[in-house]
């Protein structure tokens, strides 16, 4: 019987997958050629870590394995040298081995090309480089230039048959994930980048058909909520549905009972796990990105929540975390970051939030009345926001001393986030309350949601900029309670400084008349974000 896998290559005869026959007839299509006695194509293969890259590529080289015109040779690069000598030896070691026949060591350019000639290959052969950006990018370089020269001869001998023409190299598929797109390389690319196959996350449809194939299988029903679920945490990110499916339906992971239906029970113990406990090399990778320099300052940038940040592929920082999965991108009136999917987005935030603020220090005097904020059933968000202020404003100097600071040396509106976010954990763990973070649209809004003594408490933060934006923010808010099934929820408005007549204006209890919710705002004064 099948099961979901998240590491490695997936085996159509062992796991669960979707079939992607598009993108494989994509890809045999580009690589035989529209007319193959033209040539197929250059191609680079290319997506975020983790999307299948690999996969798609395996079950097309299977596929051009059992036609009789071609050579097919495929080559994982991961371990092989750095020096352009050892990269093109170690090609022409396993293009031997693969065909089975004896190739010169090549020591240069020159004798690399001829690898290719009639001299040694006796038909047109399907080169495929797997993990070809782990090559540094002055060897990348120069491979491709060979690659390129190659390409420009077959352009001008294709009035001769395929075997007569000086160079067998029938097509090429680079698999990769950023330098293979020559972004980095100052000499460009030498592939037509109309040729290159990208490979995207799963559609909710693939997804949905990998858990009907499971419960075929194995007669366990799924809720249909948990699938659904499980799509808009992952967005389709191939390695997460694959994790996400293994803790979901092995026995010795969350699925205790299979005799019995998966339901959000099973998920929601399996989610919470995977956000804080379980670990997975896939996250590991994206937080290790999202936290180098100079990477990390964009990062933080799309926690912000007064303004969108353009997506700009050629952008070396963006190009950097979109292929390695930490950023995405959304179409609205242009094209703008945002992260890959929730799930992604909450590591991240937790990541830098403990980062950052491990410690919060004393988070009031000890024998301060607290009636006002907390009782034993019931809570006052807005009074629990004028004392984080009031937090704020006698620790900031050794808090905020050695957080990230832009260019201009202003505090990044993300450090705020992270800092309310672990003092209302904090707050709460006395009174066994519990607070989660939403983030609705993949950049800029953040949502707090509370949970204490049996009731649900709806907290949107973000920054006051403009009265537009405040305006905005109200109907926002007011849609976000109504998602929850509040009647009320609170506005949390982040300011430097504001005086007791726009309190006044401001701070005045808003109800939305299409939702039928009630948006209580109230000011969180942060101080200077200036240097101290």
């Amino acid at each position: 019987m099948r099961h979901f896998s998240s590491y490695g290559p997936i085996s159509p005869t062992l796991h669960y997958h979707a079939p992607r026959a598009g993108l494989i007839q994509q890809g045999l299509t580009q690589l035989i050629g529209e007319n193959p006695n033209e040539g197929g194509h250059y191609i680079t293969v290319w997506g975020p870590r983790q999307t299948g890259k690999t996969w798609v590529m395996r079950q097309v080289l299977w596929q051009l394995e059992a036609d009789e015109r071609f050579n097919v040779v495929k080559i994982n690069l991961q371990t092989v040298g750095q020096s352009f000598e050892q990269t093109i030896q170690y090609i022409a070691k396993i293009m031997a081995e693969d065909l089975r026949q004896e190739l010169p060591e090549p020591k240069n350019l020159t004798e690399f090309e001829d690898l290719f000639s009639p001299q040694w290959l006796k038909k047109p052969l399907i080169l495929i480089l797997d993990e070809f950006d782990n090559l540094s990018e002055e060897v990348i370089s120069q491979v491709v230039q060979a690659f390129r020269n190659i390409y420009v001869c077959r352009g001008q001998q294709l009035s001769h048959p395929p075997l007569e023409r000086s160079y067998l190299l029938h097509s090429v598929a680079l698999i990769g994930v950023r330098a293979v797109l020559g972004v980095e390389n100052p000499k460009g690319s030498p592939f037509n980048v109309q040729r290159s196959m990208h490979i995207p996350n799963l559609t909710a449809e693939e997804v949905t058909g990998m858990f009907t194939w499971y419960q075929q299988e194995t007669g366990q029903p799924i809720e249909s909520e948990v699938v659904t679920r499980l799509f808009y945490e992952t967005q389709g990110q191939p390695g997460l549905v694959g994790w996400f499916g293994e803790l979901l339906t092995e026995p010795e992971q969350y699925n205790k009972t299979p005799a019995k239906p998966i339901s959000m029970a099973e998920f929601d113990a399996m989610y919470k796990a995977a956000l804080s406990l379980l670990p997975n090399n896939n996250i590991q990778n994206i937080i290790s990105k999202a936290k180098q320099e100079p990477y990390k300052g964009l990062v933080l940038e799309m926690f912000k929540t007064t303004e969108k940040i353009d997506f700009t592929y050629d952008d070396p920082l963006t190009n950097f975390l979109y292929l390695n999965g930490v950023v995405n991108y959304e179409e609205n009136e242009g094209y703008h970051l945002k992260f890959p999917c929730p799930f992604i987005q909450r590591r991240l935030f937790n990541y830098f939030s403990r980062e950052l603020f491990h410690e919060v220090g004393k988070l009031h005097d000890l024998f301060d009345d607290l009636s006002d904020t907390i009782t034993e059933t019931s809570l006052h968000i807005g009074n629990l926001l004028q004392r984080y202020g009031v937090y704020l404003a006698e620790n900031r100097a050794w808090l905020l001393k050695d957080v990230p600071r832009r260019v201009d040396l202003r505090i990044y509106e993300a450090v705020y986030h992270f800092n309310l976010y672990m003092y209302l954990v904090k707050f709460l763990q006395g009174y066994d309350g519990q607070v989660y973070p939403e983030f609705p649209t993949g950049n800029g809004q953040i949502d707090l949601i509370i949970n204490y003594a049996g009731q649900v408490y709806g907290l949107e933060v973000k920054s006051f900029s403009t009265k537009h934006e405040y305006n905005k923010g109200l109907g926002q808010a007011a849609r976000y309670g109504k998602k929850l099934g509040l009647t009320e929820v609170t506005l949390g408005l982040f300011v430097e400084a504001v005086d007791e007549a726009n309190r006044q204006k401001y701070e005045i209890d808003y109800h939305d008349t299409a939702t039928g919710v009630t948006v209580k705002p109230v000011f969180v004064v942060i101080g200077s974000q200036r240097v101290v």
